[in-house]
């Protein structure tokens, strides 16, 4: 499945090769960007499939993707599953679940993400919903780059190897390679 997700986003023109600063403020000479994948319809839904069915083993009531990269691929992998699904937006900066959405006291919940590197959205995804003292049952994506570095339940489509570095170690910033930041915060790239 590796190989077929990995062509779905290049035939998608999703996997970019360059200098980018990543959603987690480290730089890397590759970027996902899944988005493309949902200009097809058919594509985002098989992914949706997939992902349900990685997480056909586990029990949960609900899905929950942070906006706005995650939105369409938690509500297909929701869709799949016959599960309910909610998002969490920023409001001033901060992760919120809001229109109106709630959660039931201890709900079991799976968190869906496009792309993961320092799980640091899925730790603001979990503190958005706390009050309700879910139970996080497993996180889904279709890209992991965490290398396994993290406490989190993570059932992908694609799990790669990161070249990552920090920003005053980057030799891609030394080269003097152009910055890009195409992920979808809105600060300010540190160079």
């Amino acid at each position: 499945m590796t190989n077929e997700v990995l062509n779905l986003l290049e035939q998608a023109e999703g996997v970019l090769h360059g200098h980018f600063c990543l959603t987690s403020g480290l730089h890397s000479n590759i970027y996902f960007q899944c988005a493309k994948l949902y200009q097809y319809p058919e594509i985002t839904s098989e992914l949706g499939k997939k992902l349900a069915q990685k997480l056909k083993d586990i029990e949960f009531d609900t899905v929950i993707a942070p906006a706005i990269g995650a939105v369409i691929i938690g509500y297909e992998t929701a869709k799949n599953a016959k599960k309910r699904n909610l998002f969490v937006e920023r409001k001033d900066g901060i992760m919120q679940l809001r229109r109106g959405y709630s959660l039931k006291k201890g709900e079991k919940v799976v968190i869906i993400e496009d792309v993961i590197t320092t799980a640091r959205t899925i730790k603001e995804t979990i503190e958005a919903i706390k009050e309700y003292e879910p139970e996080i049952m497993a996180v889904g994506c279709i890209v992991d780059r965490t290398k396994g570095q993290t406490e989190y339940n993570i059932k992908s489509l694609l799990q790669i190897e990161p070249v990552v570095y920090e920003p005053e170690n980057c030799p891609l910033c030394k080269e003097g390679i152009p910055l890009v930041k195409p992920g979808s915060r809105e600060e300010k790239v540190k160079v």
